[in-house]
Formats: structure tokens, C-alpha cells, sequence
């Protein structure tokens, strides 16, 4: 499991874009909509067994969203293309303090 500590993350029209620390590195992040179908991409290069990794939200309280989304590839920044997560986000905005990404 991979754990990223959010320490910004803002809402634009249509996306959220932020910065993350992981490991004592920071990255950009951007979460938005399905447009391109649903992506998962890394800053680093990962071998999962499967496709379909679980990507989890974390807040204040009990807040959580998660959603299974495929693994593409390495990107500059930790990108998530999901429906669910981004709507999630857009309701309750200004609550999320961890992301993490489970692969077997």
C-alpha cells in the first residue's frame, strides 16, 4: 500500500489540483472526471498483479470515497481519472488529508 499525505488540494471548474508528499518527496496531483476513461497514474513506477487498483480517499471524521481504477502507467504527477472520487471531492471539499493506493 502506498500512503500520500495531501497537503493542498484545490478545486478549478471542471478538476481538483493540489500537492502531495510521499516519502519525504513532493508531488503535484490532479483528479478530475472520466473524459479519457478511467486512469490511474503514478510519479514512480509500481508492478501490480492486477489492473484494477483500489484508490482510497481519507478525511475528517469518517469520511472516505474509494473507487477500482486501472493502473496506467507513470506520469509526472499522482493523476486520478474517476467519477466517483471527483463528485465525491466536489461535496465535501477541503476535508481530505490522506490517498491511498492498494495493489497486491
Amino acid at each position: 500500500m502506498l500512503s500520500f499525505n495531501i497537503t493542498k488540494l484545490d478545486i478549478f471548474q471542471s478538476y481538483f489540483f493540489g500537492e502531495i508528499d510521499f516519502c519525504s518527496d513532493k508531488y503535484k496531483i490532479n483528479i478530475q472526471n472520466e473524459r479519457r476513461g478511467k486512469v490511474l497514474k503514478l510519479p514512480f513506477e509500481i508492478k501490480p498483479k492486477s489492473e484494477k487498483i483500489i484508490v482510497r480517499m481519507t478525511g475528517t471524521g469518517d469520511l472516505f470515497v474509494e473507487d477500482y481504477i486501472p493502473y496506467k502507467g507513470v506520469s509526472e504527477w499522482l493523476e486520478i481519472d474517476s467519477d466517483e472520487i471527483t463528485y465525491f471531492l466536489a461535496d465535501h471539499q477541503d476535508q481530505w488529508d490522506i490517498i491511498e493506493i492498494m495493489y497486491e
